[in-house]
């Protein structure tokens, strides 16, 4: 069974740099993290910057972006296998 790894807020925003998110604006403790397609549309995270998330956060962030993200490649870097 796969389990939530321990992620802090920059760890999440390291992941979605990956996935060609930039970061765009912070305020206070979150931090919104957005991307541009081609088509011209845009897609935009918010992650809060907490040295650690809790499980229940870092599941909805996890749900969030898989919306945009295919799940099998944003996965392996949210649990462990």
């Amino acid at each position: 069974m796969s389990k939530l790894k321990v992620l802090s807020g920059q760890d999440v925003i390291g992941i979605l740099l990956l996935f060609g998110f930039i970061v765009t604006k912070q305020k206070g403790s979150h931090i919104k993290a957005a991307r541009t397609l081609a088509d011209g549309s845009r897609q935009t995270l918010t992650i809060p910057n907490h040295a650690h998330l809790d499980k229940g956060t870092l599941k909805a962030i996890y749900r969030q972006a898989s919306r945009y993200v295919a799940e099998s490649d944003l996965r392996p870097h949210f649990y462990t296998e």
